[in-house]
């Protein structure tokens, strides 16, 4: 199976859901401690295919998008006597013909699959533990370089 609007959308409409509602899971004791929390799904509408014309655009429905992903946001630390501060996290997804990557960065490769290839339940909650302790350490850091 290759790269296609269809194998573009089981990753949208139902891979990247179940990493959020793991990670949201994972993170529930460190969401109360910032004002705002977002986790979304993004798609980069702008990263062309090289092989690829001109003229199509990128989009779902072309079958072309390059990367997708979950960005997080954090916003507003709260803890007496630590200034606020956010924090943004991503986990992309790196769109090839006939496989995809998975990981917090476009060149840091953690998972790769093949398109129709089903995720075991230990891959998803594997990669979401893996990226939410990631997101811990980065918090610990800046706690770290604040005190």
């Amino acid at each position: 199976m290759t790269r296609d609007k269809d194998a573009i959308l089981h990753l949208y409409n139902i891979i990247l859901p179940t990493l959020a509602t793991r990670i949201h899971l994972n993170l529930t004791d460190i969401t109360p401690l910032f004002d705002d929390f977002g986790l979304e799904k993004v798609v980069d509408i702008w990263t062309k295919d090289p092989d690829a014309g001109d003229d199509t655009p990128i989009s779902i429905e072309n079958g072309n998008v390059q990367y997708m992903g979950l960005k997080l946001r954090l916003e507003g630390f709260q803890r007496a006597g630590v200034p606020p501060f956010d924090v943004t996290k991503d986990l992309h997804f790196k769109l090839g013909h006939t496989t995809y990557e998975v990981g917090p960065g476009k060149n840091i490769v953690w998972l790769e699959k093949l398109y129709g290839e089903a995720w075991s339940e230990s891959e998803a909650a594997d990669t979401a533990q893996r990226w939410c302790e990631e997101l811990i350490d980065d918090v610990t850091q800046r706690l770290e370089n604040l005190t």
